[in-house]
């Protein structure tokens, strides 16, 4: 099939190498975000996606909207068979999902219908599920709500940051994409439509969500450390500045701090919860780098019973 694949980050370059790798399909062009303002100089940088479509020689389309008339023309004018879409962060109008005669096909980084939206991975990790993985759909006008051609699993692992699971679930899924292409392309594999039962919904984590109470039990915060590294980052206050915490472990045989309670030995910095309390590995302190969070302690010099939160 001639194809359009259509994504933004770098988990969507595993899959996009996929397709470009298949003798059996044709990437015609890729459709990504725009260049977007990064680093410190606030440059304009072309997305992976884009990046690696322009060292394959492949025509790269950046819609501000992908209504865009002048976008539609083209794709209209590259007819494609089929557009494979991963984590392109943008909503399809109707008018785009008619262009290709076989439809726009999502990978989509859960087990549908569960975690619907734009952050599964990071919401399996929040809820505790043990198990999770990845779907191909049939992209509709509603959300992820299309039928489903293929599926993976993955196990959620005990220590899986959501960028950890991310990882294994883009390239396993890369190869979940191509052969949907090959099923779809062969007439041997059927969309079957999503059940009515197990819909949960996984919207975009925010700063704010990604704030740590710890009150909560140390499951809780252990999961939302977790579940928010690398973006948007878990945190918390100490001494009225932000602290990023990238690495926690709970200690269940720790009980004698109260929740937010810091205390520093020389190679170890636990803080209390609404159960037991978790170590500190690892921390960012505002303006800084990461860094261990007994290197942090020692610079900050931890008062008897000083906390964080708030």
């Amino acid at each position: 099939m001639k194809l359009v694949f259509a994504g933004t980050p770098e988990v969507a370059v595993p899959a996009l190498d996929a397709l470009i790798a298949s003798d059996r399909h044709e990437v015609a062009a890729v459709v990504t975000r725009p260049d977007a303002p990064a680093g410190r100089g606030r440059r304009l940088v072309a997305s992976p996606v884009a990046q690696r479509a322009e060292e394959a020689g492949i025509e790269v389309l950046r819609p501000a909207r992908p209504r865009d008339e002048a976008f539609l023309e083209r794709l209209r004018e590259i007819a494609p068979d089929c557009c494979p879409v991963v984590a392109y962060g943008a909503l399809l109008p109707k008018v785009a999902l008619d262009v290709p005669a076989r439809g726009w096909v999502n990978l989509h980084f859960s087990l549908l219908p569960a975690w619907r939206g734009a952050a599964p991975v990071q919401h399996a990790i929040l809820a505790g599920d043990e198990m999770t993985g990845a779907s191909t759909f049939l992209i509709e006008e509603g959300l992820d709500s299309g039928p489903v051609y293929g599926v993976i699993t993955e196990h959620v692992r005990p220590t899986d940051t959501s960028g950890d699971l991310l990882t294994r679930l883009a390239f396993a899924g890369a190869g979940l994409l191509a052969a949907t292409m090959d099923g779809i392309e062969d007439g041997t594999l059927q969309a079957v439509p999503q059940p009515a039962e197990g819909i949960s919904l996984a919207p975009k984590i925010t700063v704010e969500n990604a704030h740590v109470d710890f009150k909560a039990p140390a499951l809780r915060v252990d999961r939302l450390v977790r579940g928010c590294t690398p973006a948007p980052g878990a945190w918390t206050a100490f001494r009225g500045e932000r602290l990023k915490l990238i690495h926690v472990a709970p200690v269940p045989d720790h009980t004698e701090l109260k929740p937010g309670e810091l205390s520093a030995g020389k190679n170890n910095v636990y803080v209390g919860t609404g159960s037991h309390a978790v170590e500190l590995l690892w921390v960012q302190p505002q303006g800084k780098k990461p860094m261990r969070a007994a290197d942090w302690a020692r610079g900050v010099r931890i008062a008897p019973g000083e906390g964080v939160g708030a």
